[in-house]
């Protein structure tokens, strides 16, 4: 799961606010509340938040493993070796 906690905190440090990036910047508010909510963003805005902010990706964004996906990833992985195991698997 895509956490942005690095953002706030980076957004912090540099003085800028959620309003400055829309009323000075231009960013959607709908971006940032996808932001807020965990949802997916797109790599411009990344780009574009990491010039605005004078940081790198890792100060905008962290990836951790939430349970459910790491129940999801190990059933896919058990599938997948059941199906090697299979006599007419090419």
């Amino acid at each position: 799961m895509i956490n942005y906690d690095n953002c706030w905190e980076t957004m912090s440090k540099r003085g800028i606010t959620k309003y400055s990036l829309i009323y000075h910047y231009g960013m959607s508010s709908n971006t940032l509340r996808r932001m807020a909510h965990g949802e997916p963003i797109t790599t411009s805005t990344i780009n574009e938040l990491c010039l605005i902010l004078h940081c790198e990706p890792q100060d905008i964004l962290s990836f951790e493993v939430s349970e459910e996906e790491n129940l999801f990833q190990k059933q896919r992985e058990l599938e997948i070796t059941k199906m090697k195991k299979r006599p007419d698997f090419k």
